[in-house]
């Protein structure tokens, strides 16, 4: 199990960034994100491959017992260990995910602060205030995505 670098990859639903220009006051919701898709932590290698790839996701959240963020999984990463014998298909997700290093942030966000951390992140991930569920997950392309579907 690795362990993520020091700032999380988790939000919460708040404000989006940049400048009003680009986004118009616009919240985390106005993305209009699909529900989250996450596994629990007991999920077997195997079964979350071939849900990856059926919903063509790169990266999958990891939950805990009581539906709490715990990490992530690199589908690519997991692939490739499965590929060279370094994983069974029958292991737990939980033996190689990336796990967060502290709790995720929840603490209201100033605008800019979403595309501030995508620029170092590949995805965050959204939760509800007191981070008990993953509501959704972002990523720049969502950004991108609802700049044109806006316009400017």
């Amino acid at each position: 199990m690795t362990t993520a670098e020091p700032s999380s990859h988790t939000l919460n639903a708040s404000v989006l960034p940049s400048s009003p220009d680009k986004y118009r006051g616009a919240v985390v919701e106005d993305l209009q994100l699909p529900p989250a898709f996450s596994l629990p932590r007991t999920e077997l290698i195997s079964h979350a491959i071939e849900l990856a790839y059926d919903r063509d996701f790169s990266h999958i959240p990891v939950l805990g017992k009581r539906r709490k963020p715990l990490g992530y999984i690199e589908v690519a990463t997991l692939k490739k260990k499965w590929e060279a014998g370094e994983v069974n298909p029958t292991d737990k997700i939980s033996s190689c995910m990336t796990k967060f290093n502290r709790s995720p942030e929840t603490n209201p966000h100033p605008s800019t602060e979403l595309e501030g951390f995508l620029m170092n992140h590949i995805f965050a991930l959204i939760t509800d205030y007191e981070r008990k569920f993953v509501l959704g997950v972002a990523t720049s392309q969502d950004l991108e995505a609802f700049v044109s579907r806006r316009g400017t």
